[in-house]
């Protein structure tokens, strides 16, 4: 039963759409098993660059199914905007797209509440997308959410946003001093929406499955990275899902058993949108040099991102808990035109040397990474393809990344679009 996982190694952004576009071209079905339309894949091809946000990033590869799994919380309005973009690209969806019955929507009031209590945190905001993903986790686990499949009892529906607004309600108004939302118009636009998305609903577990034990290869993408996992990553500066491995088996309802492949994707450098701790970041010149040369300003909020050099303590830490098979490593051509390159190998702490990833915060804020520096290639390498035309500082560069973590490389992308990879 063979499922590959792809998975973000660092904060997110590492480039897994034009990954999984890249591999899907041998896969039969790509699901998507965690977080909401907050993320952002971005995928070049020809002269084409379009972002997904809920749909799988196999939707423009002909023959390949997508699945939206349980584990995705879904704003309707955003995903039907989406799948009238790609339609409108000439790619059909029909008998395509599975979207789980079990999935929990995000409802209007999850983004004011989310909002609202960004702009009560002030100062200690999280630095979320402002998209709801949040509140909606919060009630999935508070079990007051609304699924999918609550859209078929109009009654049922009726009765639980009610319920559910009688506190969001109290919550916006009393304690953020927010407007509060118009419940009957709410049942009415989520009503029409039911008629809309019906198509596509299914019971996504019971298709995976069968199509497993059937022989099919699935390809499970998850959105964010590794750091910004809700019990793993930079608490609380991260998301509210599981983007690690385990999150593949729950967000989707297969079995762990059935994953021969982990693949973790790995940026030449190091990103952050929004706040929390970020060792390697460069607040200079040369940070700025690499945003605008990476482009790196958010695929869904379009925020800068904050840029450093390679994290190697923090990927160890990634790659030990998702225990990736392979490393697809992603933008070494943004690393081009510098003269030196510094990758950090450990931290100190305390005064201490240590190679192990703090999991609290003061601690993560005050370690000093230690650098290794590595002379650069100033070469443009856009859209090299083969491992030998790199120059030798870039492989150089490789090696003591995949040598450090003991994950060997499968995949260098040297450009956006799909032909710009070495395949290992």
């Amino acid at each position: 039963m063979p499922v590959s996982v792809v998975i973000g190694s660092q904060w997110g952004d590492e480039g897994k759409g034009k990954i999984v576009d890249l591999i899907c071209r041998d896969i039969d079905i790509v699901a998507r098993y965690q977080g909401g339309a907050n993320a952002g894949h971005t995928i070049c091809w020809d002269d084409k660059t379009f972002v997904l946000h809920l749909i799988p990033s196999g939707i423009f590869q002909e023959g390949v199914d997508c699945v939206i799994g349980n584990g995705v919380v879904i704003d309707p309005v955003a995903m039907m905007k989406e799948i009238g973009m790609v339609k409108d690209l000439g790619y059909d969806v029909g008998g395509r797209l599975f979207v789980s019955h079990n999935a929990h929507l995000i409802m209007p009031y999850h983004k004011r509440i989310e909002e609202a209590k960004e702009k009560w945190r002030d100062g200690e905001a999280i630095g979320t997308t402002g998209r709801g993903i949040g509140p909606a986790y919060v009630d999935k686990f508070a079990r007051s959410g609304i699924r999918v499949v609550d859209l078929l009892d109009r009654d049922l529906l009726r009765k639980k946003i009610i319920a559910s607004m009688e506190e969001k309600n109290a919550i916006l108004e009393k304690v953020y001093g927010a407007e509060k939302v118009d419940v009957e118009a709410l049942i009415e636009e989520y009503v029409e929406f039911d008629k809309l998305i019906d198509p596509y609903i299914t019971d996504t577990t019971e298709l995976l499955c069968r199509s497993l034990k059937q022989g099919k290869r699935v390809l499970a993408e998850g959105a964010q990275g590794s750091l910004l996992d809700v019990d793993f990553g930079t608490y609380p500066f991260v998301t509210s899902s599981h983007p690690t491995v385990g999150g593949c088996c729950t967000g989707l309802g297969i079995p762990p058993t059935s994953i021969d492949r982990v693949i973790g994707i790995v940026k030449a450098y190091s990103t952050r949108v929004g706040n929390g701790p970020f060792p390697t970041e460069l607040n200079n010149d040369l940070g700025e040099e690499l945003r605008q040369t990476g482009h790196e300003f958010g695929a869904t909020t379009g925020r800068p991102r904050r840029c450093g050099w390679l994290d190697l303590v923090a990927l160890n830490y990634t790659t030990m808990i998702n225990g990736f098979t392979d490393l697809a490593i992603t933008k070494l051509d943004v690393l081009s035109n510098l003269d030196e390159i510094k990758i950090c190998t450990d931290y100190v702490l305390k005064g201490k040397k240590i190679r192990r990833f703090p999991s609290d915060l003061p601690s993560l804020n005050e370690v000093e990474p230690v650098y290794v520096t590595m002379p650069g290639w100033n070469k443009d390498i856009v859209g090299i393809t083969e491992w030998n035309d790199l120059p030798v500082e870039a492989r150089n560069y490789l090696k003591f990344v995949t040598d450090y973590l003991e994950v060997p490389a499968s995949l260098v992308s040297t450009g956006p679009k799909r032909d710009q990879t070495i395949v290992l």
